[in-house]
């Protein structure tokens, strides 16, 4: 049995399922923690996590990872990767908390590394609120998508800091638009719209841009290129549950 729950950071998957007993008795569920990325206008974002903790109806659990930086951009257009996996006592899971290392944390802009300071997600970590029961013998996922282009702040003398943007992702209930820009060049910024309701997302070097977990319902989707090339609006773009809407190559001029 299966069930798709979700939270959107930098992109967190946390996948739960095959129970088991601790020692006490008390009923477990696997609880594996993957990570997935929106893309950035970056060389390179490494990050590098000191512990999950996930605080439930049971207490709290602190989930071991390995600490060494790794470039979270590698994993956008639909990739992730474990983060941390480690058996929990089934119950109310409250929330998650991503806790980073003092050092390690850099960004690297036209060749050159800065390092990354986050205050929060260095001490008590960046918490993500969640309200979903842990069953035993029940498998979830929850996508915690992290938006790089919109987590990283230039301070005004020239540092940068690390204040993380995550949208939940209700796989169970949404679909995703995805497509290719083209000439790539145009570097454009891409809007998904329906009513008050706004997505934002860029294309990648080669073109390519995606958007995940959003709700079904008809979208316009605008592209805003650089200079000098053309804004360009798609309207009645329909997105169906469970799908991905592919809107091809589009030609900016």
């Amino acid at each position: 049995m299966k069930k798709l729950l979700s939270v959107a950071f930098l992109g967190l998957i946390i996948g739960l399922s095959a129970c088991n007993k601790n020692d006490s008795g008390s009923e477990m569920t696997k609880v594996s923690v993957r990570l997935t990325d929106g893309p950035g206008a970056y060389d390179a974002l490494y990050l590098s996590i000191k512990e999950v903790r996930i605080l439930s109806s049971e207490g709290e659990s602190t989930l071991a990872v390995d600490s060494k930086p790794f470039d979270v951009l590698r994993f956008r257009l639909g990739k992730d990767t474990l983060i941390a996996s480690q058996d929990l006592p089934a119950g109310r899971l409250q929330e998650v908390r991503l806790v980073l290392n003092d050092t390690g944390n850099r960004v690297v802009i036209n060749g050159t590394s800065y390092p990354l300071t986050t205050p929060s997600g260095q001490s008590s970590g960046v918490k993500l609120k969640v309200n979903e029961t842990l069953e035993a013998g029940v498998a979830y996922t929850m996508l915690l998508d992290f938006d790089a282009a919109k987590s990283i702040v230039q301070t005004g003398n020239g540092k940068y800091i690390l204040k993380p943007v995550i949208r939940a992702i209700p796989n169970a209930v949404s679909g995703s638009i995805s497509g290719m820009i083209s000439p790539a060049a145009s570097s454009p910024k891409i809007y998904a719209i329906a009513g008050t309701d706004t997505l934002g997302t860029i294309s990648d070097a080669s073109g390519k841009f995606w958007f995940p977990g959003v709700t079904a319902g008809t979208y316009k989707v605008e592209i805003i290129p650089v200079s000098p090339y053309l804004p360009k609006t798609i309207s009645d773009v329909i997105v169906v549950t469970g799908s991905t809407k592919d809107l091809g190559t589009i030609v900016i001029n």
